[in-house]
């Protein structure tokens, strides 16, 4: 008998907004929104739930972010903080599975199929990660259980914040069917509108909808729209002990199609990157942009570097050159934008220059300067220019 897989999705609530109340219990119950100054066209990184009632949400303008909430307390990034509980999170995953695959600070996918017999059941060990995480970090978490990766996000969004939802064989349709189309991956404004205009509204109706309109809306991609909406997912956890890669990426609440708004977020995400990679004492080879359209249509754009780098001007100009390329050819709006690096090996163990430049020199000790200072009093300290 195959034993069915069990996938845990844990999504940390409001996480930079939730870490800045720890720190400071005088936050807690307002209205905290993390972000960029919103002088320099900053953007939000995050918002605590009482600022989301006013509307407010992440990567949206500062300005625009202050004009709904004008009462929340606004506070720069720390990145390094963040990361720091990040890793104390994912030591608790660690207890229960070596399967974990990160999607980004706050969130991540645990196989824990082979740890039943160790733990118990998924639902024991999603309340037990649950638990630790509260008791630990006093920070709270939303868990979906279910099957398959697809089931397992989808459960953990639920019933935010503070979620915990199962869902099985026997009740994913019952689960499934009243939601909108929109909860499908790979359905945005675009395939909702059409699928609209069919009459098709619900997960189920999509479900029951005759092939060939649906055909007609998703082509090729049909049958893997109809495997999703009967909660069918056959992807796996990957995980590796070795890191292949860091990543950063935003998922955006209303699309963005604005250039200056985007060049700032992926400015955010390559600091991120460049940043971790010097904590870890890593340097990359490879950049890669992932650009996610309205209509969940996915496409990324990658750069390789002569040498291995951790430097985040050098990783920052070939990641607007190549964004701008993008941008020329291909611009349209965005639901979600992410900067990588890869080919990873730890600082001068690889190809290397001769000497080093002293333009790369100065840089280097400007990054070293903005690490330290990010470190003791917030990662939008000090801001770098576009």
């Amino acid at each position: 008998m195959v034993e069915t897989r069990q996938i845990i999705h844990v999504d940390m609530d409001a996480f930079y907004a939730s870490v800045e109340q720890l720190d400071n219990p005088d936050l807690l119950g307002k209205a905290v929104i993390v972000g960029g100054n919103p002088k320099k066209r900053g953007v939000v990184s995050a918002a605590s739930y009482q600022a989301r009632k006013f509307g407010v949400h992440s990567a949206m303008p500062m300005s625009q972010a202050i004009r709904l909430c004008p009462n929340a307390v606004i506070l720069p990034v720390r990145m390094k903080r963040y990361a720091d509980i990040s890793k104390q999170i994912h030591a608790i995953f660690e207890k229960y599975t070596p399967q974990i695959e990160p999607i980004s600070l706050d969130e991540a996918f645990l196989d824990v199929t082979g740890s039943l017999k160790l733990f118990g059941s998924s639902e024991n060990i999603g309340r037990d990660i649950k638990h630790q995480i509260k008791k630990q970090l006093d920070l709270i978490a939303s868990v979906g259980i279910a099957a398959n990766k697809f089931l397992a996000k989808l459960a953990s969004d639920l019933d935010k914040p503070d979620g915990f939802v199962v869902i099985t064989e026997e009740n994913k349709q019952q689960i499934l069917d009243p939601l909108p189309v929109s909860k499908i991956w790979g359905v945005g404004k675009v395939k909702v509108n059409a699928l609209r205009q069919k009459g098709i509204n619900t997960i189920g109706q999509l479900r029951k909808a005759p092939k060939d309109i649906l055909h007609s809306i998703f082509g090729d991609q049909t049958p893997h729209m109809l495997h999703l909406a009967q909660g069918i997912d056959n992807r796996v956890v990957e995980s590796s002990r070795e890191a292949k890669s860091i990543s950063s990426e935003q998922t955006f609440a209303t699309d963005i199609n604005d250039r200056n708004i985007l060049l700032n977020v992926l400015l955010n995400k390559v600091e991120d990157v460049a940043q971790r990679l010097r904590i870890n004492d890593l340097e990359a080879k490879t950049i890669t942009l992932k650009l996610r359209y309205d209509d969940f249509r996915t496409i990324t754009r990658s750069s390789t570097f002569e040498y291995s780098t951790n430097i985040t001007k050098t990783l920052w100009l070939e990641a607007k050159k190549v964004f701008l390329q993008w941008h020329k050819k291909s611009a349209g709006p965005l639901r979600l934008l992410g900067f990588g690096a890869s080919g990873l090996q730890r600082i001068h163990t690889g190809q290397q220059q001769l000497f080093d430049e002293p333009e790369q020199e100065k840089q280097k000790r400007l990054d070293k300067t903005f690490d330290e200072i990010r470190s003791k009093f917030g990662y939008d300290a000090l801001r770098r220019g576009k």
